[in-house]
């Protein structure tokens, strides 16, 4: 793993990195600049546009409450002291529906997955069955009656 790969850089960067961009600066050329690579201000900017400020999360997991944020759509406040940027658009319909298709196609891999360890589960406790009535298998066991 490169050690650009493991940086971490903080909201008010990326913002000032999207505000460049927006400026017209060339993507190439200012990601030259920062050191790092140009898909990170694509994703940034994507990242922007959906949830505004909040999406651009700095290390961790996101809470609850901009996780809320990020699906309504509704955040763009910037934090004290950032760059200010135009408010991303609202998510349409089909932005909308394109994350709940993939929501739950992520829910079915999960079920096939369960279903798929089940299965296997199941044949093992089979085959591990002592078998009876079968040539080879075993006799019936006897009565618990003396």
């Amino acid at each position: 793993m490169r050690d650009e790969d493991q940086r971490r850089f903080s909201r008010e960067f990326k913002l000032a990195a999207l505000a460049r961009m927006e400026a017209g600066e060339n993507v190439s050329a200012l990601a030259r600049t920062l050191g790092l690579r140009r898909k990170y201000l694509y994703q940034w900017r994507q990242r922007f546009r959906l949830g505004g400020a909040v999406a651009l999360r700095s290390r961790g997991r996101p809470t609850k409450a901009e996780v809320l944020a990020i699906e309504a759509g509704s955040v763009t406040a910037l934090p004290p002291g950032s760059v200010v940027m135009p408010a991303p658009a609202p998510p349409d319909e089909l932005a909308r529906a394109q994350r709940r298709i993939a929501e739950l196609e992520r829910k079915v891999g999960e079920q096939q997955l369960d279903i798929d360890f089940f299965q296997r589960a199941l044949r093992q406790v089979r085959e591990a069955r002592p078998r009876s009535g079968v040539p080879g298998g075993t006799a019936s066991t006897r009565s618990s009656r003396r």
